[in-house]
């Protein structure tokens, strides 16, 4: 007799059916059981309205949770950098599989980097945390550009450039990379020029706290380091009070003597939308051994840029 399948909960977007397709997989060789795919519709997938009007954190994961919690799916797979930071009772994340590429991407006409693209040029994203970026490395660089304000999959936001509406779209890198498109990459962005959101790249992987048996199963697919990592970074987030519609960004990174990973380097940002202003600093130490290490290390920067003017250019904070 063959064991009953697993449910997977899943938005239904083109990419998170592709991650959640691959997690699946990796489910199915730990746990020897074949996983099917429940599509859920979210609010942030049916709504029109710009991500940081609707409430920016948790409008693609509140459907998921309900499914989890009414026992209509067995676990979920979430983009990390969509998932609220507060835990939410009844819930667990079981695995944070090895992260992908965290980098912001650029997809631009006539396959130009963004220190070719013509003056003027417009940029669309989403994110206040890009355009904040953007904004302020074209003012430091002499560039000058539009960032315009941007929604929709993939393949609405690459259409913008290949119809002329835009000259660039800024992207994850993950999401191409997942969806098969990295080839339409044109630049990758340091990360010196534009930190990521915090957590990105990295998938959430959440089932019910009581169900003991699927954590254990789940927890075969989690990567320690990038645990570490994104708990620090989601820590930093968490302490700046930022819903993810605010201007943040963060990365923790480990540094390597050799094979040994030695310590870990975080490095936080918020800034204006027009990039103006930027609150921009990193620290490095040991690599945190606990969660809670992993916590207060976030913490600690955080409380270092609130010193340096970070709450003020939190306008467009959740409240």
């Amino acid at each position: 007799m063959t064991e009953k399948a697993l449910r997977l909960g899943t938005r239904r977007s083109k990419l998170a059916m592709a991650q959640s397709g691959q997690v699946a997989d990796a489910v199915s060789q730990v746990t020897g059981r074949p996983v099917e795919l429940v599509e859920i519709t979210t609010y942030g997938d049916v709504s029109r309205e710009q991500l940081a009007q609707i409430g920016g954190t948790g409008v693609f994961v509140a459907a998921l949770r309900e499914a989890l919690l009414r026992g209509e799916v067995d676990f979920a797979v979430h983009s990390l950098k969509d998932l609220p930071t507060a835990r939410h009772e009844g819930l667990v994340v079981a695995a944070v599989p090895e992260r992908e590429d965290p980098r912001d991407v650029v997809v631009a006409r006539d396959a130009r980097k963004l220190t070719d693209l013509p003056r003027g040029a417009r940029i669309g994203t989403g994110a206040p945390r890009r355009m904040a970026q953007l904004n302020a490395y074209a003012r430091t660089h002499g560039m000058e550009i539009e960032t315009v304000p941007i929604r929709g999959n993939v393949d609405t936001r690459i259409g913008y450039v290949r119809s002329g509406e835009l000259d660039a779209v800024v992207l994850a890198a993950a999401g191409l990379n997942r969806v098969g498109r990295s080839d339409e990459v044109t630049d990758f962005l340091s990360v010196d020029t534009v930190l990521p959101a915090p957590g990105q790249g990295a998938l959430a992987i959440e089932c019910a706290a009581d169900n003991a048996s699927l954590i254990a199963a789940l927890g075969e697919l989690d990567d320690p380091f990038t645990r570490v990592a994104v708990t620090a970074e989601r820590s930093l987030l968490a302490a700046l009070e930022a819903g993810c519609s605010a201007p943040v960004g963060a990365l923790a990174d480990l540094l390597a003597d050799g094979q040994t990973v030695k310590e870990m380097r975080l490095r936080g940002v918020v800034g204006t939308t027009d990039g103006s202003t930027l609150v921009q600093l990193s620290t490095t130490g040991p690599v945190p051994e606990t969660h809670e290490a992993a916590l207060a290390f976030g913490r600690e920067l955080a409380t270092e840029m609130l010193a340096q003017g970070a709450a003020g250019l939190m306008g467009e904070r959740a409240h």
